[in-house]
C-alpha cells in the first residue's frame, strides 16, 4: 500500500468512527432519559434497586454514564458484559468468555477499570447481553476497504483540479544563451515555485520565454471533486446507520421529516434494545422466583422524545378524561412532581370530568329508574 492508499484508508477509519460514533452516542442518549421502574408483588417501589438503576451504579458512575459504556460496548463488540461487586454495577472491559453447550458459559480475567477480578464466574452471576447473531459491524468493515479506495481516488481528482496548469513556451534565442541550463533550472525550481506557492506573486521571464496559464478550466470539475468525496462521506454514514437500523437521515444531520426519523429510530432501534436489557436484567436480578410474585423492573421509553407540553395539551386532556390515567401519570410522564393528593390518584370520565365511581352510581340510578317505567 503506497502513501496515497494509506491516507485515505486513514481518513475512511476516521469517516467510519465518525459515523459508528455518531449512531451510537444517539442510541445511548436515547436509553439513557429511560426509566427504570421497579416493582415489588407488582406495586411500583423507588427503593435500593431503583436507585442503582437510576441514580448510582457504582461509586465511579451515574446511571448516564452506565448507560452510555453499557450500549457503546455492545455496539463495539456486538456483546457486553455487567458484573456486581459489593452491590455495585459495573460494565467490564475485557474478559475471556469460555461457551459450553448444555451449562452456564464461564467468564474469566474480567478487567474492569484496569482492575482484573481474581474469580471466574459463571453466566447465572452476571448479565450478558449481545446485540445481533451476526457482529454487522465486522461485515461492514469488509464493505468499507472498497470506500478507502475511491476517497483516494476523489482526493486526487480534487487535488489536480485545485492545481496550476500552463504551457512554457522556450524560443531559440533563449536557448542559444551560454547561462541557459542555470536559468531555466531557477525558473523551474525557484520561480515558478513562488509563483504558484503565494497568494500574490509575479514571474519574472526573460526573452524568449512565454508562460501560458490552461488551468482556468478546472472550477467546474474541482465542484464536482468536492461533491464525490461529500457523498463518499455521506455513503459510509448511511451504510453504517442501515447497519443497525438507524435512520441514515439523523445519522447525517438532516433535518428534514426528523419526526418520522425519531419515531423509526425508536420502533426499530430504540424499542428492541430495551426489550433485550429488560429482560436479561429481569432473568439475572430477579429470575422465576421474582416473576411469579410480580418483581421486575421495566423500562419506561415515554421519556425518550422531547415533550412541548402547549403541543400535548389536548392529547392530556383526552388521556385523563378517558380514564386511562390519572393526573399524576401524566405528571410523571412530563418529568414534572407528583401531586401529593388522593384526587391526583384518582381515574376520571368525561361528563364533567366526574370519577369513574360516579358515573357508574349515575348509570346504575339512570337503569333503575327506565327499568321502574
Amino acid at each position: 500500500m503506497d502513501d496515497k492508499e494509506v491516507q485515505g484508508a486513514i481518513y475512511e477509519v476516521y469517516l467510519r468512527e465518525l459515523a459508528f460514533w455518531t449512531c451510537v452516542n444517539k442510541i445511548a442518549n436515547a436509553v439513557s432519559k429511560c426509566e427504570f421502574k421497579t416493582y415489588v408483588k407488582g406495586k411500583e417501589v423507588k427503593d435500593a434497586e431503583y436507585y442503582l438503576w437510576n441514580y448510582e451504579p457504582n461509586q465511579n458512575q451515574n446511571a448516564a454514564g452506565f448507560v452510555n459504556k453499557l450500549i457503546g460496548k455492545l455496539y463495539r463488540n456486538n456483546e457486553c458484559l455487567v458484573v456486581e461487586v459489593n452491590r455495585k454495577l459495573y460494565v467490564a472491559d475485557s474478559y475471556c468468555k469460555e461457551p459450553f453447550a448444555l451449562k452456564d458459559y464461564e467468564f474469566s480475567g474480567i478487567v474492569i477499570d484496569g482492575y482484573e477480578l481474581s474469580e471466574t464466574l459463571r453466566m447465572s452471576d452476571v448479565m450478558f447481553f449481545e446485540l445481533n447473531s451476526n457482529d454487522m459491524r465486522k461485515l461492514m468493515n469488509g464493505m468499507y476497504e472498497t470506500y478507502s479506495k475511491l476517497i483516494v481516488y476523489a482526493q486526487e481528482a480534487y487535488k489536480k483540479s485545485r492545481g496550476k496548469k500552463g504551457i512554457l513556451n522556450v524560443e531559440a534565442i533563449a536557448q542559444e544563451d551560454d547561462n541557459f541550463n542555470e536559468n531555466f533550472n531557477q525558473l523551474m525550481t525557484e520561480h515558478f515555485k513562488n509563483f504558484f506557492s503565494k497568494e500574490n506573486a509575479v514571474l519574472p521571464l526573460f526573452e524568449g520565454y512565454n508562460y501560458q496559464d490552461i488551468s482556468d478550466s478546472g472550477k467546474t470539475y474541482s465542484t464536482e471533486s468536492t461533491r464525490d468525496i461529500k457523498a463518499l462521506a455521506d455513503d459510509i454514514f448511511e451504510f453504517t446507520a442501515r447497519g443497525f437500523s438507524f435512520p441514515p437521515s439523523l445519522a447525517k444531520g438532516d433535518v428534514q421529516d426528523t419526526g418520522k426519523a425519531i419515531d423509526e429510530l425508536l420502533t426499530f432501534v430504540v424499542d428492541p434494545l430495551i426489550k433485550m436489557l429488560q429482560q436479561e436484567i429481569n432473568r439475572k436480578r430477579n429470575g422465576y422466583k421474582g416473576f411469579k410474585q410480580g418483581t421486575y423492573i421495566k423500562i419506561e421509553t415515554l421519556a425518550v422524545k422531547h415533550i412541548d407540553i402547549f403541543d400535548i395539551a389536548t392529547p392530556v386532556d383526552k388521556l385523563i378524561s378517558s380514564g386511562a390515567f390519572t393526573i399524576n401519570d401524566i405528571l410523571e410522564v412530563l418529568g414534572k412532581p407528583r401531586i401529593e393528593e388522593e384526587w391526583a390518584n384518582q381515574h376520571f370520565m368525561t361528563k364533567n370530568y366526574s370519577k369513574i365511581q360516579d358515573l357508574l352510581s349515575d348509570l346504575k340510578g339512570e337503569n333503575a329508574e327506565n327499568g321502574e317505567n
